[in-house]
This record gives C-alpha cells, structure tokens and sequence, in this order.
C-alpha cells in the first residue's frame, strides 16, 4: 500500500497589530503611571492576556512587573483593580 501524498497548504500570514503602549509613544511603562496601568486590568482586578490587549511579549512582561509593583505599593487593589485615593479611610 503506497503512502498518499500530504498536501501542503499555504499559510497566509495574518497582519500584527501595532502595540498599544508604544504606537502610544510611552517609552517606559511606571508603577506610578495607574491611568496606563488601569486600561489593562478587568473590574475584578485581573491582568488582560496578551492575547486579548494586544500588547507585544516585552511590554506585557514590562506592564505586568508595573501592574505588580503598584499593588505592592498600594496605589492598585489586588482584587478590585483601581482604588481611589479619596476613598481611603484614615
């Protein structure tokens, strides 16, 4: 029994989309900057993929260090994305 010959499809390559933070012209993404950083977190304070945000492998890894930091330093919530500074209580 001969093998049957596979047929090779071309695949079309599907155009990229710019990157968001530097087609913006942000040259570095800042742990102080929560304006930028909450474009990229969910209502329940979750990081958008890379996939969906359409952010390249560098600035997402830059991104999420700042996302991080932020909430370390308390200017992001873990769970609820931003939280507003007047809404602190003393």
């Amino acid at each position: 029994m001969a093998k049957k010959k596979r047929k090779h499809f071309s695949r079309e390559r599907i155009p990229t989309r710019p990157c968001p933070i530097t087609h913006a012209g942000v040259e570095e993404v800042n742990y102080k900057d929560i304006e930028l950083l909450k474009m990229f977190i969910t209502e329940k304070g979750k990081i958008i993929p890379k996939r969906i945000s359409g952010l390249s492998a560098k600035s997402q890894k830059k991104l999420t260090q700042a996302i991080k930091q932020a909430r370390n330093a308390a200017l992001l919530s873990f769970s609820e994305g931003f939280v507003a500074q007047d809404e602190i209580q003393e």
